[in-house]
């Protein structure tokens, strides 16, 4: 094979900040130089060491929050409040708070919290093995409301179960468990219609009337002040730090929970490592980081109801008004099990998404709908560049890499999704329904995109190939038979 050029697969990575820092660093050679003699140069130009010093900068500068050794039980304040969890919880945060921070111990039982916990700067809220944090249901618990985000649109909603404002230095670790404690009977149903749905007719109150009137008023230019409903349905995330710098979640267990269950947004430095997230419910994704920068997901295991990684920078115009990317983002050694998707891009993607390093991942089950996508619409449109996916095994799946520009709405707005450098390479599938689905629009098609080195041991239908242009194939195997290009 022809040395390939190696310059436009490379120039958004040297467009982005992060191949100055290789270059002070030593690594960011020139082309020229940096592919001579390598026997491992893929189809796009990028060696196994150019890919392995882009992604350990990306986590060299993830900054993990440090704590003061001082630390409160809040066993030891459960008296001065009549057992009541929530109550001693804070006082324990806020004494650690103002000595200047520390770990906040939840010791080995099971804690009713009835309502939501606010942490604040340098606090390391610990959850010992043994211990249980079961949440109340009961939604003006989680009143007053707070300036969120809710499927990529701002408003001041429910308080997430866990959450944190425009806090430094911030983490939620320890081996035990928090449980959100939804089901049929009472965060769930407000999703209204859902495939899954136990709880019969579609309930007359459900999120559709809520989200309806926040989309208006996001096309509106409406003032996130003015974001306000009395009738509310719209369930809050789990763990939602906002605007927070410096965020470790690690080693806890998550369940149930009544929407998204790790959603940071407009975060710096983000570390989830070591957790298990597992609940069944509508738009259960397991971990979803939202226009934040330097991101570290890492030997996590995600059993959910919906995407188990996504991907998201903010919806339509409300994505466009902040206008701040999902940058600098590595997943590896991760598991994901079942789920609408494994990774995936979208679909509120509106800000973009830059720098993404996927690796070392399995994925595999009955329940497993798709395990790479990237999902968008013209209407929410997004530039998606550098994204990079290497070493996943993947056993049973339902559709193995999808790329659908016809997401929920379609072609039915002004703002087409751009693609560009997008790497799929060691990708194993033992069986799939189909191995690909790519869907691009004829006036805008799926292009930038390169499947190197891909095996799909089984798959029962034929791809479905539409609108794709500037398609890199190398190696690339369906049912044993190599997929060639000049045939699509």
């Amino acid at each position: 094979m022809a040395q390939p050029n190696s310059t436009s697969t490379r120039r958004h990575f040297l467009k982005s900040g992060l191949a100055s820092t290789l270059a002070a660093s030593g690594m960011a050679l020139s082309v020229p130089t940096f592919l001579s003699g390598c026997a491992s140069v893929t189809e796009t130009g990028r060696t196994q060491r150019q890919w392995d010093a882009e992604a350990n900068l990306i986590k060299e500068m993830i900054k993990r929050p440090t704590f003061a050794k001082r630390k409160a039980n809040v066993a030891d304040f459960l008296k001065d409040y009549n057992s009541d969890f929530k109550q001693a919880l804070h006082a324990a945060i806020d004494q650690v708070a103002r000595q200047g921070g520390g770990k906040v111990v939840v010791p080995k039982g099971d804690w009713l919290c009835k309502g939501p916990i606010h942490l604040q700067s340098n606090i390391n809220l610990h959850i010992e093995s043994g211990a249980t944090i079961r949440f109340s249901t009961n939604p003006d618990d989680y009143k007053p409301y707070v300036f969120t985000r809710w499927e990529g649109m701002e408003l001041m909603g429910y308080s997430p179960l866990i959450y944190a404002f425009e806090q430094s230095n911030i983490a939620i670790t320890g081996k035990g468990t928090l449980d959100g404690s939804a089901a049929k009977d009472n965060w769930w149903p407000w999703k209204g219609k859902w495939k899954a749905s136990t709880w019969g007719d579609d309930p007359v109150e459900n999120q559709k009337y809520t989200r309806d009137t926040l989309q208006q008023m996001v096309e509106n230019g409406a003032p996130v002040s003015d974001r306000v409903f009395e009738n509310n349905y719209l369930r809050p995330p789990f763990i939602q730090p906002y605007r927070c710098e410096n965020v470790l979640i690690e080693g806890v267990t998550i369940l149930r929970s009544p929407f998204w269950l790790v959603n940071p947004v407009l975060c710096k430095n983000v570390t989830v490592n070591d957790v298990y997230c597992k609940s069944f419910g509508p738009n259960s994704d397991g971990c979803d980081p939202e226009s934040c920068t330097n991101v570290l997901i890492s030997n996590c295991t995600f059993d959910t109801g919906d995407d188990c990684i996504a991907i998201k920078s903010g919806r339509n115009a409300d994505g466009r008004r902040v206008k701040v990317p999902c940058s600098n983002i590595v997943i590896e050694h991760c598991e994901m099990k079942a789920g609408h998707g494994g990774v995936v891009i979208g679909s509120e993607i509106s800000g973009g998404v830059e720098n993404l390093y996927a690796q070392y991942c399995t994925m595999s089950s009955p329940d497993l709908d798709r395990g790479i996508r990237i999902k968008t619409n013209s209407i929410r449109g997004g530039h998606l560049k550098n994204l990079n996916y290497r070493n996943i095994d993947i056993g049973t799946v339902k559709n193995a890499v999808v790329v659908n520009f016809f997401y929920e709405e379609g072609d039915a707005g002004n703002f087409p999704p751009l693609l560009e450098d997008i790497t799929i390479e060691n990708l194993n599938v033992a069986s799939a329904n189909r191995a690909f689905v790519l869907r691009g629009y004829d006036h805008t098609p799926i292009s930038g995109l390169t499947l190197n080195n891909i095996t799909i041991k089984r798959a029962l239908k034929d791809a479905v190939i539409e609108n794709v242009a500037h398609l890199k194939l190398n190696n690339v195997f369906i049912n044993s038979q190599p997929l060639n290009k000049n045939e699509l």
